[in-house]
C-alpha cells in the first residue's frame, strides 16, 4: 500500500520523535524469583563489554547471592538517604543519575512506593523522569502490580497488591521483555532458600506460590506479552500508513457519580490495551449533582474515581444533563464508540419499569457499539486487602 504525501510526512515525523525519545525496556516476570534483576544484570554487564555508558540506578538483590555477585564491576550511582519514622531508608537519587547523565541506567522494582520526601511518590515516575531527561531505562516489574489486573490477581490468588503500576507506564516501554520459568523451576528455587529467607518458605509455597496460582499468573504474564506486541504492531501499521482500520476502536466507560467506579475503569483499561486505542471515562452530572448540592461523599468519591482514571491513562470527560442515557447515548454517537462498560445496576425491578435501563436505551439506540455489564456487587475495591510477601 502506497502512502499519500500526507500520511508520508505524518510517517517520517513518527519515526523521528521516536528515534529522538529515550528508550525504555521492560522485563515482565509471573512472580518473584523467575530472574528478572538477574537478567537486567546480564545485560548491563554485556552493554558495558561493548563501550555503552551503563549505570546502576537502583538494584534490590533481595539476598540472592547470584544477583549479589551481579553487581559487582557495574557502577551503581550512590542512593539517597532519608530518615522516616526514625529509620533511615534508601532510595534511588533521581537528581543524582540525572546529573551523571549515562546512557542507560538500570531500575529495579518499578511498581516500589517510595519513601516520603523523595523527588517522587512512586519509582515509576522516576523513570519516566530519567526518560524526559534522555537517559535510556531498563526496568522490572512482576504481573501482579499491573494495576488494570487487580482484581484478576486478588480473585486469583486472594491477595490484594496494593503497589501497583498504571497501564500507560507499560504502553510507554519501547520494549517489553517476559522473563519466564517453569512453575517447578520456581517452587524449587523457593525451597532452595533462592527467592525468599527460610523463616517464609513454607509459608509461600502454601499461599502465592501453590501450583493454581503460578500457572494462572505464568498465563497472565504471556498474554501481557502478546497484547504488548499487538498493540505496538498496530502502531507502526498505524505509522507507516498500514492495514489502517476503516473505523478505529473506541471504548468508553460509563461512571457514576458517586460509589467506587476502579472495577469498572480496570476493565476499560484492559480493553483499550487489546485494542491499542484511547479510551474514555464518561460521568453525566446531574442538576442534583452540581457543585454545591451533590453530598460529600460523593463528591469525594468522584474526585477519587477521575484521579483513578487518569491515573490509568483514560480521557476524563464530563457531561452535564438532566437526563444521563441521553447524555450518554448523545456522547457515544458522536465520539463513535465501539465498546461501552457499566457497572451491573442494583436498581429495583420497579424502579427500572419507571424509569427504564440506561443499558437497554444503549443497546437500542446505540447500535454499533459492544456492551460489557461488569457485575459490581460488593466493590473489589472494598475487601480486606491482605498483606503478602509478593510486595516487594
Amino acid at each position: 500500500m502506497s502512502d499519500t504525501p500526507r500520511s508520508a510526512a505524518e510517517s517520517a515525523l513518527a519515526r523521528v520523535n521516536e528515534e529522538g525519545r529515550a528508550r525504555f525496556r521492560l522485563y515482565i516476570g509471573a512472580a518473584p524469583g523467575v530472574g528478572k534483576s538477574y537478567r537486567m544484570l546480564e545485560d548491563a554487564h554485556e552493554l558495558r563489554r561493548q563501550g555503552v555508558d551503563v549505570v546502576i540506578g537502583f538494584i534490590e538483590p533481595h539476598g540472592r547471592a547470584d544477583t549479589k555477585a551481579l553487581v559487582e564491576g557495574l557502577e551503581q550511582v550512590p542512593l539517597r538517604e532519608l530518615e522516616y519514622r526514625g529509620v533511615t531508608l534508601r532510595e534511588m537519587d533521581v537528581e543524582a543519575v540525572k546529573a551523571r547523565h549515562p546512557a542507560i541506567a538500570v531500575v529495579d522494582e518499578l511498581a516500589h512506593t517510595n519513601t516520603p520526601g523523595s523527588t517522587n511518590q512512586k519509582r515509576y515516575e522516576d523513570v519516566i523522569d530519567l526518560l524526559g531527561a534522555g537517559i535510556d531505562v531498563i526496568s522490572a516489574v512482576n504481573i501482579q502490580h499491573i494495576e488494570s489486573l487487580n482484581d484478576a490477581i486478588a480473585s486469583t490468588t486472594g491477595v490484594r497488591v496494593r503497589e501497583t503500576i498504571p497501564d500507560w507506564v507499560l504502553k510507554r516501554a519501547d520494549e517489553v521483555v517476559n522473563v519466564d520459568v517453569s512453575v517447578e523451576t520456581l517452587r524449587t528455587r523457593l525451597r532452595q532458600g533462592k527467592i525468599y529467607d527460610a523463616a517464609k518458605i513454607e509459608q509461600a509455597l502454601g499461599n502465592f506460590f501453590r501450583k493454581g496460582n503460578l500457572t494462572a499468573l505464568r498465563e497472565l504474564a504471556l498474554r501481557q506479552l502478546a497484547t504488548d506486541q499487538a498493540g505496538k504492531a498496530q502502531e507502526y501499521r498505524d505509522r507507516e500508513g498500514l492495514d489502517r482500520p476503516v473505523i478505529p476502536e473506541k471504548v468508553m466507560v460509563a461512571m457514576a457519580s458517586r460509589g467506587s467506579a476502579r472495577t469498572l475503569l480496570r476493565v476499560g483499561s484492559r480493553i483499550a490495551g487489546r485494542l491499542a486505542s484511547d479510551w474514555f471515562a464518561v460521568y453525566v452530572e446531574t442538576p442534583k449533582e452540581e457543585p454545591g448540592r451533590i453530598p460529600p461523599f460523593d463528591h469525594v468519591a468522584l474526585a477519587d474515581n477521575i484521579r483513578f482514571a487518569k491515573q490509568l491513562g483514560a480521557n476524563v470527560v464530563k457531561l452535564k444533563s438532566p437526563r444521563v442515557a441521553d447524555a450518554l447515548v448523545e456522547f457515544a454517537k458522536r465520539e463513535g464508540i465501539t465498546h461501552v462498560i457499566f457497572g451491573q445496576s442494583a436498581r429495583t425491578r420497579w424502579d427500572l419499569l419507571m424509569h427504564g435501563s440506561i443499558v437497554d436505551r444503549f443497546l437500542r439506540d446505540v447500535r454499533n457499539a459492544t456492551v460489557q455489564i461488569v457485575p459490581m456487587g460488593r466493590d473489589a475495591d472494598g475487601a480486606e486487602e491482605k498483606a503478602s510477601e509478593i510486595e516487594r
